[in-house]
């Protein structure tokens, strides 16, 4: 805002301005999904739906209930069991693919480049192999970059837009099948390019698409194919069936399906029964179990034995027969791991931190520009990372003992741990019976490098691990945000091991604690640093202890990731939130705080109704849906009564309709409360809709856009009458005149209503209007037709919807006082779209949507408390 001075024209961060700079208000900021300058903070945006959790209780639900009996209800539930099982079964497969063709990549680039290096070593051509490398790599990122140019939301992990539908907010393309296959496509691309990026986030995304894709048997990409599959046409079982689908993608990932469950519990879904409790662990078992059953089959060719649980596999962590002090780990070790849990929430508190700022200067130099530039970073990156990774192999390392092969032990999955980690140990420069302890890290698939720190008996210089350390914590925090599909987990798994590891070879080497287990440190860093970086607690503890199959980790994993997230909430949120928020996405925490209570349903409602009479012109219709963008309007009549005269003849009577309009909250009541505040509603509101505060001005010659906003948002509109127009000279009672509330309907309905031409003349009783089934009214999800590309020419604007039959007469309600707190967990827990506020005699007086429950709303509407006290 530097270069908004004086009173000439000017472009800046906030808006393009003309004439004296403007101070915005919090409510504006909100309004228009901006940023403030004292904290430089994204504000949630207004843009973004909300699903429709709740059911709509209208007739042809009703009727639809009318002809269910237990016999329909045992087959509509067999479905939804068959439909679980499916997605389970899918994700397993699409795992699987990812996981054959990333290895045959990977296997063919390193054979390739490893051929060359040992060639290389002796005629000096080095420079050779790494433009090997670099052509390798580049290919592989720049393909993975143009997928994501096709499809813009398949980048990243998909972890924070997941966990944001999962919320109820409706994330526009997420759950697409264009964007499963981009997906899918570029995460093997990026992960074979040699990037720090992992392919068990993009796991969860691609198991939450299949999740919302398989069960309605249609998609926008194949128009053509229709199947006439009449179940499930809602967004409350496509949010189920989304639960289930990211849960089998965590339990495919790591092999662990209770966590799978416990994750989408944990960080996502906000309705949760025991029902839906079952199907999401029986999902995930279906995943689980498929991936275990194919990739045990391919890789060992030994079908019907379940020997790989997972794409990321820990191996077995085991002492040594001939190491008799050796121990998993001792009490001794706990105050370690604590201490460990406190650097890793610092570590992960700095990664965090770091990446914001690199999102906040992409989304401000980068993504503005053309859509190569994002290519071009995406290059920059990788070559940078191929790079560092050749030159610290071939430079950096030190060459270490081997140790002796544990093949001979008797635990099969054992035995497949050790020949992993002995098959990817690298000697490049190394006389016999050494290894480059540097190459062995870098120049192998991250999930060897990972088992390498947990399983590898060898010693790892302590030089080795903090460089390595350092490099793969600064290009991760650089690589995670740019233009590929790229998961988080494995990365931070490895990042973290590797400072286990080096906290294990202190304690050994310079402390003398002889009873250290490496591989224990390694996986406590690993967990140490990943809670520090996304703040998962329990399903994040069950995730690693299944990947372990140790239940004896338990405790010391637990500790470590309360104390790892604890440490690093004190200085910011987790990454997923973090990205969540400058998405502008108005997602609702687990509860609000203690001072929130200080605050009544009244304070933060949005008394400025926009509504429809049970009988409105289909004119009026019309006009409320082309100008304005609201998604459920109230169904209201008037309460005109000329309560005046009765007051006359009777002081009791007098009296009690004295108390009744004292104790009874009225939207014209709280309008004028804030309207005299001057501190609720921006200038630009009053001086549109509070005539009989504030001294109507001029026009600006240009107005400003948040003006427009607002008038556009809030003019009032003549539904019952459409010949009658608001006249300048209504006083506030008559703008804000007492409405009788008797149901909510949504834009979806009403657009319905229109396109099939249900509606009645003036001169016919309504009972002739035609009548539409569940069926008609869900056929188009859940993509229904925007008003405005309807052509209604053939519709007699005079024309009547009733449009009773179609409402939801009985959604959930509010009294003006009940505290925020209720709202809240009301809101949350029965995932409501709308919750309109109503007075003790049945007066809707406001409505509340999920930008009015947000954490900065709410904020900015105590600030306000405090100053009105």
């Amino acid at each position: 805002m530097a270069g908004c001075r004086g009173s000439w024209c000017c472009c800046c961060r906030w808006c393009c301005c003309c004439g004296e700079r403007e101070t915005r208000t919090p409510e504006e900021l909100t309004i228009l999904g901006e940023t403030q300058e004292e904290e430089d903070e994204i504000l949630p945006r207004k843009d973004y739906e909300s699903l429709d959790y709740d059911r709509c209780i209208n007739d042809p639900y009703l009727e639809v209930l009318e002809t269910m009996d237990n016999k329909k209800g045992r087959r509509y539930e067999a479905v939804k069991w068959m439909m679980v099982f499916a997605i389970g079964v899918c994700t397993g497969l699409v795992g699987l693919f990812v996981d054959f063709f990333v290895r045959l990549f990977t296997q063919l680039k390193f054979g390739v480049v490893q051929t060359s290096v040992e060639e290389c070593s002796q005629k000096g051509c080095l420079a050779l192999s790494l433009l090997e490398l670099l052509g390798f790599n580049l290919t592989f990122v720049f393909l993975g970059s143009l997928l994501v140019l096709i499809e813009p939301v398949a980048a990243g992990s998909g972890i924070p837009e997941i966990k944001c539908y999962l919320n109820g907010v409706k994330v526009p393309g997420i759950v697409r099948l264009r964007t499963l296959v981009c997906k899918v496509f570029g995460v093997l691309f990026s992960v074979a390019g040699g990037l720090f990026v992992g392919k068990e986030g993009p796991m969860i995304h691609s198991g939450a698409v299949v999740g919302a894709g398989l069960p309605q048997f249609q998609s926008i990409s194949f128009r053509k194919i229709q199947f006439n599959f009449p179940y499930f046409r809602s967004d409350r079982d496509k949010r189920d069936f989304v639960s289930a689908g990211a849960a089998a993608g965590v339990a495919a990932a790591f092999g662990a399906p209770i966590g799978g469950t416990l994750f989408s519990l944990e960080e996502g879904s906000s309705f949760w029964n025991q029902g839906l409790t079952w199907k999401v662990l029986f999902c995930s078992m279906s995943a689980t179990f498929t991936l275990n059953f194919f990739r045990s089959g391919i890789q060992f060719g030994s079908w019907g034995s379940f020997q790989l649980p997972g794409l990321l596999n820990f191996g077995e962590f085991k002492c040594s027969d001939s190491d008799k002090k050796c121990h998993l780990w001792t009490a001794v070790d706990l105050g370690f791991f604590v201490l460990m849990g406190v650097i890793g929430g610092l570590l992960g508190a700095t990664f965090n931190c770091l990446n914001k700022r690199l999102a906040k200067y992409r989304m401000r130099n980068v993504h503005p520009k053309p859509k190569l530039v994002r290519v071009l970073e995406s290059l920059l990156v990788s070559l940078v990372t191929t790079v560092v990774v050749f030159v610290a192999s071939m430079v950096l390392g030190e060459c270490r003992q081997m140790s002796s092969s544990q093949i001979g032990n008797d635990s099969l999955l054992l035995q497949v741990t050790s020949e992993d980690v002995n098959s990817s140990i690298k000697t490049f420069f190394c006389p016999n019976e050494t290894y480059n302890d540097m190459a062995t890290l870098f120049f192998n698939p991250q999930e060897s490098a990972i088992l390498q720190l947990f399983h590898q008996d060898g010693t790892f210089s302590p030089i080795t691990l903090a460089l390595f350390f350092i490099l793969y914590f600064l290009l991760a925090c650089w690589t995670y945000g740019i233009s590929v599909p790229s998961g988080l987990f494995v990365p931070s798994l490895l990042c973290g091991a590797a400072f286990g590891r080096l906290v294990a070879n202190v304690l050994k080497s310079y402390i003398g604690l002889g009873h250290v287990y490496s591989g224990t440190f390694a996986l406590i860093g690993a967990a140490a640093f990943l809670g520090g970086v996304v703040r998962m607690t329990i399903s994040l503890t069950v995730i690693l202890i299944e990947s372990t199959n140790e239940i004896t980790y338990g405790l010391p994993i637990m500790i470590t990731l309360m104390v790892a997230k604890w440490t690093g909430d004190f200085f910011n949120k987790g990454i997923y939130d973090i990205h969540v928020g400058l998405r502008g996405v108005p997602l609702l925490e687990w509860e609000t705080e203690a001072e929130m209570d200080r605050l009544r349903a009244s304070d933060i409602m949005e008394p400025n109704l926009t509504y429809v009479y049970p009988h409105t012109r289909i004119q009026s219709l019309v006009s409320i849906l082309r100008t304005t963008v609201h998604h459920a309007f109230p169904v209201v009549t008037e309460n005109r009564g000329n309560e005046k005269e009765f007051m006359k003849g009777n002081q009791l009577i007098s009296n009690n309709i004295k108390f009744k309009k004292s104790s009874i909250l009225t939207r014209a009541g709280e309008q004028r409360r804030r309207s005299q505040s001057m501190k609720s509603y921006p200038s630009s509101e009053l001086r549109n809709m509070c005539d009989e505060h504030v001294t109507s001005e001029e026009p600006a010659e240009k107005e400003d856009l948040l003006q427009q906003m607002l008038e556009r948002r809030y003019t009032p509109y003549p539904n019952l009458y459409p010949d009658q127009s608001p006249s300048e000279d209504w006083t506030m009672e008559e703008r804000f005149r007492p409405l009788t509330f008797h149901g909510l309907i949504l834009r979806s309905q009403l657009v319905t209503l229109l396109v099939r031409g249900v509606c009645y003349s003036e001169s016919q009783s309504s009972a002739s209007q035609p009548r539409l089934s569940y069926a008609e009214m869900a056929e188009d999800y859940p993509r229904y037709p925007d008003i405005h590309d309807l052509d209604l020419t053939l519709l007699n604007p005079r024309m009547i919807v009733d449009v009773t039959p179609y409402m939801n007469p009985s959604p959930f309600t509010v009294s003006p006082n009940s505290s925020v707190s209720q709202v809240f967990n009301l809101f949350r827990t029965m995932g409501l779209r709308h919750l309109p506020v109503v007075n003790a005699v049945g007066e809707i007086v406001g409505i509340i949507t999920r930008h009015n429950l947000t954490y900065e709303f709410l904020q900015a509407r105590l600030r306000q408390h405090y100053q009105t006290i």
